[in-house]
C-alpha cells in the first residue's frame, strides 16, 4: 500500500514493461520507468512505445503512482497527457530555462529536475522556484560525483544539504536521496540513509527491491521518536505558546511543527490543536 508520505521510490527499465508491472506489487511507494541511463541506445526507442503503451493501460490505477525518468524530448512529447503518468523525472537540468520549455511541451504534468552537475547544484534553488509544475528536485549523484572529482561519500555532503535547503526554500517537499549503488550491501545503504536523513533527505531511490525494507525502516521515525513528539504535541494542545517540558526541554512552534512532522510520518496524527 502507497504511505501518505513516499518514502520509497523503485527504478525499473522502461525495456521491461513486464517487470514494470512486477515493480507495483514490490511495495515501493512510487515505481519510477527509467528511459535513461537503465536502457541500452539500441532499446530506447522500444522503451518509449512499452511506455505510452504502459501508461495507457494504468489510466486510473493511482494506487502505486508511475513516475518516468525521461531520455529526450521526444520522450516528453509521447508521455505529456497520458493518463497513468504522475510524474516526469528531468536529467541532467542546470537551468531554470530548461524546465520551463518542458512544462512548455508538457503543461500540466508534475516535473522532478533532476540535478546531476555543478552547474545544477549552483543553480538549485532557482531550477526548484522555476514553475508551479515541479513539485520536487532531487540528485543524480553517480554523475554529480564524477563531474566533481569525488571519490569520498563525504565530499557529496555540501550538494546533497544545498539541494535539500533549495527544495525548502522554494516551499517543496524535501528531496529524496539518490540511490545506492550496491544492492548487496544492506548495512551499507543503512548507514547511508542514516546520514541522509540527518542531512534533512526524506526517503530514497532503488534500485532492487531487496532495498525497499531497509530505505523505509531508516526513515520512519524511531518508538523513541514518536514517544516523544508525541509527548510536545500533547503539552503545545495543554498550553498555548512557549513552554518547558518536565525534564527541562524547551518547546516552541518551531519544535512543535517538527513534533506534528514526525507523527505525521509515523501515521500518527497526535491529539487535536485547543
Amino acid at each position: 500500500m502507497t504511505a501518505a508520505v513516499p518514502l520509497t521510490w523503485l527504478y525499473v527499465p522502461g525495456d521491461r514493461p513486464e517487470v514494470v508491472r512486477k515493480a507495483r506489487d514490490s511495495g515501493a511507494d512510487v515505481v519510477i520507468v527509467d528511459l535513461e541511463d537503465a536502457v541500452a541506445p539500441d532499446r530506447k526507442e522500444y522503451a518509449r512505445s512499452a511506455t505510452v503503451e504502459l501508461l495507457s493501460e494504468a489510466a486510473g490505477d493511482t494506487a502505486v503512482p508511475l513516475h518516468v525518468r525521461v531520455h529526450t524530448e521526444a520522450d516528453v512529447l509521447a508521455l505529456a497527457g497520458l493518463p497513468g503518468l504522475a510524474e516526469l523525472r528531468l536529467p541532467k537540468i542546470t537551468h531554470a530555462a530548461s524546465v520551463h520549455h518542458i512544462a512548455a511541451v508538457a503543461p500540466g504534468v508534475a516535473l522532478c529536475p533532476l540535478l546531476e552537475s555543478a552547474l545544477g547544484i549552483e543553480h538549485a534553488y532557482s531550477v526548484a522556484a522555476s514553475h508551479p509544475q515541479v513539485r520536487s528536485i532531487a540528485l543524480g549523484e553517480a554523475d554529480l560525483r564524477a563531474d566533481l572529482g569525488v571519490r569520498d561519500d563525504a565530499g557529496l555532503d555540501w550538494s546533497r544539504s544545498r539541494v535539500v535547503v533549495a527544495a525548502r526554500a522554494a516551499g517543496l517537499a524535501p528531496p529524496a536521496q539518490s540511490v545506492f549503488p550496491d544492492v548487496r550491501d544492506l548495512d551499507g545503504l543503512w548507514a547511508s540513509c542514516a546520514r541522509g536523513r540527518a542531512l534533512g533527505f526524506l526517503g530514497r531511490a532503488a534500485i532492487h527491491p531487496r532495498q525497499l525494507p531497509v530505505i523505509e525502516r531508516a526513515f520512519r521515525p524511531t518508538p523513541r521518536e514518536i514517544e516523544a513528539a508525541a509527548e510536545i504535541v500533547a503539552a503545545a494542545a495543554a498550553d498555548e505558546g512557549a513552554l518547558a517540558l518536565p525534564d527541562g526541554r524547551f518547546v516552541d512552534a518551531a519544535v512543535v511543527a517538527s513534533a506534528r512532522r514526525t507523527l505525521a510520518l509515523a501515521g500518527e496524527p497526535g491529539p487535536p490543536d485547543g
